[in-house]
């Protein structure tokens, strides 16, 4: 006898197949699961290695914590409702090989950059605030690499890192702003380059071509994406792009970083795993960190904080200052103004910053620079209620407004 696909004795069905034995199943059902849970682990292990990998490309800052703890009775008090302090600090380090082609390697850094950036507690809104290279401010004993202290002076401003690295920056910035830093990063020439590279370059737009030997950098006039070895050329570069002075160099920063902030989440690089890891390989491979940020963690919460900032509320200003009376070369603070400016960071209230008035982008000989362009003109309150003291109630006190730039205004037109 035979069935319908003339199988002798079989059961086939009419395709002419026929069920495999139980036992083949099983078989096939366990290397199935098999294949499957090795499939899950290799992903795991995979997930565990990436980040095993990337957390432990951070450089933790011990000797700038021990040196905080230190003195930490005189440091300012935290603000304690969320809101919070990073220093930025590009370092102008020679060593390494990715940093040795711009000098010689002496054996110590300034800080080429300093930025204050402010989170407010509700991150709807992030300040950054260049501090001048040059500014003449009180630097506190400090701890020097070789074990020995300095006593205070009063020096120009990037000498803290040099004689005791962030500790000493920190300190100094506390000292002069009276604002807590709750967290510090450094980042050296190589490490700028391979951040800007993992998100493809940055677009800038230049009035007229650059050749400046110095910087490295040569580019025609227009718009263009700059990527690394331009990108560090076009944000150090000060004697060929304006009137050489810090005051556009540190301008010209802001607008790069402005730039960067809307390619970042244009894109969808914090979002993006695909896009995102090589950022973070390059971010973590290149920064170094107090403890409190150096885990991939740390760094996954702050950058949680901040990604859906609007562009237009991300803001860059700098400190306002005007020559220093001993030197004209040098900066110092522009009084009330700086003052004004610090206490609306460490209270956490807003800034609003706008872009130069046209009578004041060239300032006489003397004159302030970055000073609110629309100050308050009503008595500040007292007391903190709305009333001058007097018993009457005090005219609300606008917030002021510096001149600076925002993330947003970055448009290459």
């Amino acid at each position: 006898m035979t069935d319908s696909a003339g199988i002798p004795g079989g059961t086939g069905t009419a395709a002419g197949g026929s069920k495999p034995p139980r036992s083949r199943r099983r078989r096939l059902l366990r290397w199935t699961g098999l294949g499957a849970a090795f499939l899950v682990l290799a992903g795991s292990a995979g997930g565990w290695w990436l980040y095993n990998k990337l957390d432990g490309n951070i450089t933790e800052d011990t000797s700038a914590a021990a040196e905080l703890r230190r003195y930490e009775r005189d440091r300012p008090a935290h603000f304690g409702n969320g809101a919070q302090n990073i220093l930025l600090i590009g370092s102008d380090s020679r060593s390494g090989k990715d940093n040795a082609r711009y000098g010689q390697d002496r054996g110590t850094e300034r800080s080429d950059t300093t930025i204050l950036l402010h989170l407010p507690a509700d991150r709807r809104s992030a300040t950054a605030v260049s501090i001048p290279r040059d500014l003449m401010t009180d630097i506190p004993e400090c701890l020097m690499a070789d074990g020995s202290r300095t006593g205070e002076r009063r020096a120009q401003f990037n000498w803290a890192f040099q004689w005791g690295g962030a500790g000493c920056t920190i300190r100094t910035v506390e000292q002069l702003t009276g604002i807590r830093i709750d967290h510090h990063m450094v980042i050296d020439f190589g490490g700028f380059k391979k951040m800007v590279n993992a998100i493809g370059g940055v677009e800038v737009c230049l009035k007229h071509p650059v050749d400046d030997s110095e910087a490295k950098l040569r580019l025609p006039a227009g718009r263009q994406t700059l990527r690394g070895e331009q990108a560090l050329g076009f944000v150090r570069a000060r004697y060929s792009l304006g009137n050489g002075s810090d005051t556009e160099r540190m301008e010209r920063q802001q607008q790069f970083l402005g730039s960067l902030v809307k390619k970042v989440q244009s894109n969808g690089v914090l979002l993006n795993p695909a896009r995102l890891y090589p950022l973070l390989d390059a971010a973590t491979s290149s920064v170094t960190t107090d403890p409190g940020l150096a885990s991939l963690r740390g760094l996954y919460e702050l950058v949680r904080g901040v990604r859906d900032i609007p562009t237009d509320q991300v803001k860059f200003l700098t400190v306002p200052r005007k020559p220093y009376w001993a030197d004209p070369n040098r900066d110092e603070l522009s009084e009330p103004d700086a003052a004004r400016l610090f206490q609306q960071l460490r209270t956490d209230q807003p800034v609003t910053v706008a872009p130069p008035k046209p009578e004041a982008e060239s300032p006489p000989e003397g004159g302030k620079r970055n000073e609110p362009v629309d100050a308050a003109e009503s008595p500040a309150p007292r007391d903190g209620t709305g009333r001058t003291g007097e018993g009457t109630t005090a005219t609300p006190v606008p917030v002021p407004t510096f001149t600076g730039t925002t993330a947003g205004m970055a448009d290459c037109r």
